[in-house]
């Protein structure tokens, strides 16, 4: 009986629920926004322009730490990234980019929002303005990676007639491309906000900003690009013509300048008592920072925080068991001068003897504040927790030095020494170790980007630190950059030691080189995500990254030459002196090094200089030709 009753009850309930069909499919869903309603309403559209925002592209980013470990700023301190450092080659399609699904979200919303009549005239011209910004850092980001790409600035629509070619186009010339982001900044600067305090939005700061790093680039691909003819296409898809490169280079620096002259920007200089200090703080500090123009933001307890700190901690001071993955390479470490304006190799010894350093932070001393800014040495603190960064005991028997040390941090044995304890720490609880993930495995960790709050290496809390697209300083570099290449030396000199001077130079540089520019770069946006794209531009790529195996002897030659090899990456790592009754014991020397991961010479192909299109996309649309070399 009761099986009955409910066969009959279902059977009722599937004859009402068909009687209401017409009623439900007359009915306007609750949980889903018509176009209707989202374009007329300022805070909806709102919205959806905060989603494209948050579908910015970038190559390397505080979000995706593996990336700084593909070349020499940094190693990778972390198993499942080890062969980072063991490939070769770079494969062609690396760092490519075709989101012409972006493109078309961002085409539809500025179509849309400009018919958006019940939005108010200003609120309707400042979304269209972003959109367009954001339109036009995706074509910049894709004609750094893959050359000239299609233009295309309406959503299209497929007619169903069976026939797509009039969908496919075909490749924009790199120069148009570059044009149109220049063209873009020029129209949408006006009605951007000018208003230094905004930071995460399109202002007309960053629109200037962008418009001088694109003329920049197409300047340096107009003139450098001689040097690697056969990295072309004959119609101009790949490659910028030389004629061009002036025009460009004078956009660039006019762009830095509207911003400079403008005074709404300034170096930040908050902390000139710790100058290295001052310089790390820049880039947590949210609290009117003049430096920082545009940046992506994170917000704790939004659902929209970042973990760099929590992958970058270091180990003796972590709040989770995990960290240290970035580590700075020596590479990098050595490029930072010595005061008086000279490069100049850590000194480790004599040729004759070691070095003996009374505390790990001497070998560091008198160098660019920028050093201890952007990499966390040994013997200095991190949230106020001395870091312990050592490879071993060097105790003397016999004649010689011998060296102890420990496979996990912080491990003890005993220094086989008469007189010696039974037990000693022989190896510092945030290594390095060779082979040891999360230790110091270059005898660095990074700094740049770290938050100094409690929490921010807590998975369930992570942090808020934002990622700086754009600065001030890389303006100044920027305009110095232009200045020099169109002869005006005076001018670059005053940018970049205005630079300097913030790191603790206290001599001007008078005469400015393409090498002192390259190595500027460097030494300022180191972690930044700009050295892949600078050497692409100068066309140094393939002679920097050149497969060529380097030795100790070849690191510390040639310090600050833009075409120095930098094919492998290099540490730097303190020792502990165990010697009683000898003036030296308790002292520190240090002893360059190759972690052991590091197998293979980095090799950057010709081939490699613009990304490859996808065999699908090719496919697809037989109006496009491949990218050169490959």
């Amino acid at each position: 009986m009761r099986k009955h009753i409910l066969i009959i009850s279902s059977f009722l309930i599937f004859i009402l629920a068909c009687n209401k069909d017409a009623d439900f499919l007359n009915t306007a869903p609750k949980d889903i926004l018509t176009d209707d309603a989202v374009w007329k309403s300022e805070d909806l559209t709102l919205s959806v322009l905060a989603d494209l925002y948050n579908r910015y592209p970038e190559q390397q980013t505080i979000t995706n730490w593996a990336e700084f470990t593909n070349f020499d700023e940094g190693f990778p301190s972390e198993a499942g990234n080890y062969w980072r450092t063991k490939q070769v080659d770079y494969p062609y399609d690396w760092w490519n980019l075709w989101d012409y699904g972006y493109f078309r979200d961002l085409n539809l919303f500025v179509q849309k929002c400009q018919a958006a009549d019940q939005l108010s005239a200003d609120v309707r011209n400042r979304f269209v303005s972003e959109a367009r910004f954001l339109r036009a850092a995706l074509y910049f980001e894709e004609v750094k990676r893959m050359g000239g790409v299609p233009l295309i600035l309406e959503p299209m629509e497929y007619n169903f007639s069976g026939d797509p070619t009039y969908l496919q186009h075909a490749r924009a010339k790199e120069s148009d491309i570059y044009d149109f982001v220049i063209a873009e900044m020029d129209t949408i600067k006006a009605i951007l906000p000018d208003d230094a305090s905004i930071k995460s939005r399109a202002t007309k700061g960053v629109a200037l900003a962008m418009q001088a790093r694109a003329a920049l680039y197409a300047a340096s691909i107009s003139k450098y690009g001689v040097n690697t003819p056969t990295v072309s296409l004959a119609g101009g898809e790949v490659g910028i013509s030389a004629d061009k490169s002036t025009a460009y280079y004078t956009k660039a620096l006019a762009a830095a300048q509207e911003i400079i002259s403008s005074g709404r920007y300034s170096l930040y200089k908050k902390k000139t008592e710790d100058l290295q200090d001052n310089f790390a703080s820049l880039f947590y500090d949210k609290s009117n920072n003049p430096e920082v123009i545009f940046a992506q933001d994170f917000k704790l307890k939004s659902g929209k925080v970042e973990d760099w700190t929590l992958n970058n901690q270091p180990w003796s001071s972590a709040e989770e068991q995990q960290g240290g993955r970035v580590n700075p390479s020596l590479n990098l470490a050595q490029l930072y001068e010595k005061l008086d304006n000279t490069y100049s190799p850590f000194v480790t010894n004599t040729g004759s003897d070691y070095v003996y350093y009374d505390n790990p932070l001497d070998i560091f001393a008198g160098r660019d504040a920028r050093l201890g800014g952007t990499i966390i040495l040994p013997g200095t603190k991190f949230k106020g927790v001395p870091l312990d960064i050592w490879a071993g005991v060097m105790y003397w028997k016999n004649g010689q030095y011998n060296i102890i040390t420990g496979d996990n941090f912080g491990d003890q044995d005993s220094i086989p020494v008469a007189g010696a304890p039974k037990s000693s720490q022989v190896v510092g609880a945030d290594g390095p170790v060779d082979g040891l993930q999360f230790s110091a495995q270059t005898g660095f960790y990074v700094r740049k980007f770290m938050d100094q709050t409690v929490g921010s290496g807590q998975i369930g809390t992570r942090s808020e630190v934002w990622w700086v697209r754009y600065r001030y300083a890389e303006v100044l570099l920027n305009a110095a950059e232009a200045a020099f290449e169109l002869g005006q030396n005076d001018v670059a000199a005053t940018y970049i030691n205005q630079v300097r001077e913030r790191a603790g130079f206290t001599i001007p540089l008078g005469t400015i080189t393409f090498d002192r520019i390259v190595h500027e770069r460097r030494v300022e946006l180191a972690f930044e995500g700009h050295e892949l794209f600078d050497n692409k531009r100068w066309r140094l790529a393939h002679k920097v990254w050149n497969g060529e195996t380097i030795s100790a002897a070849d690191l510390v030659t040639n310090i600050g030459k833009a075409d120095k090899v930098n094919t492998m990456i290099y540490g730097l790592w303190p020792y502990k002196i165990y010697n009683p009754g000898n003036a030296n014991d308790g002292k520190w020397v240090y002893k360059i090094v190759k972690p052991s991961n590091v197998t293979a010479a980095h090799r950057f192909k010709l081939g490699n200089y613009y990304s490859q299109i996808g065999s699908d996309i090719l496919s697809n649309n037989p109006k496009l030709i491949k990218n050169p070399n490959q």
